[in-house]
């Protein structure tokens, strides 16, 4: 049994990279090196996310492309270390609020098995 916040970190995370390189490279012109330095990736974590070798399988709904899109959109005005974690946090909080995972099947209970917390 895998616990929701795993799900996440295995799942999630990587899928939200997914979007955020695509959104960088194909709305914002970035090259590979540039997504890399923006996001904190080597250039070849990138490289994976684009060519679907990494984080491929998940898919968003058309609310959570919307908030990585804002999210990109801040990433491209230079925002702090901090910034990004906290922004990259509210993606990934808006993801579990959305009940992505309950609506997929992966988790069949909408609160954390251990911490009994669903946000």
């Amino acid at each position: 049994m895998k616990t929701s916040c795993e799900i996440m970190v295995q799942k999630i995370l990587p899928a939200i990279r997914v979007a955020l390189t695509r959104s960088l490279i194909n709305e914002y012109g970035c090259n590979q090196q540039k997504a890399s330095e923006i996001l904190g990736l080597s250039r070849a974590a990138v490289s994976q996310y684009m060519s679907e070798k990494r984080g491929a399988e998940v898919g968003f709904s058309i609310e959570t492309q919307e908030e990585i899109t804002k999210f990109a959109s801040k990433l491209m005005e230079g925002i702090s270390e901090q910034e990004k974690v906290i922004g990259m946090c509210h993606v990934c909080k808006f993801v579990q609020k959305s009940g992505w995972l309950y609506k997929k099947g992966v988790i069949g209970r909408e609160t954390c098995m251990i911490c009994g917390n669903n946000d």
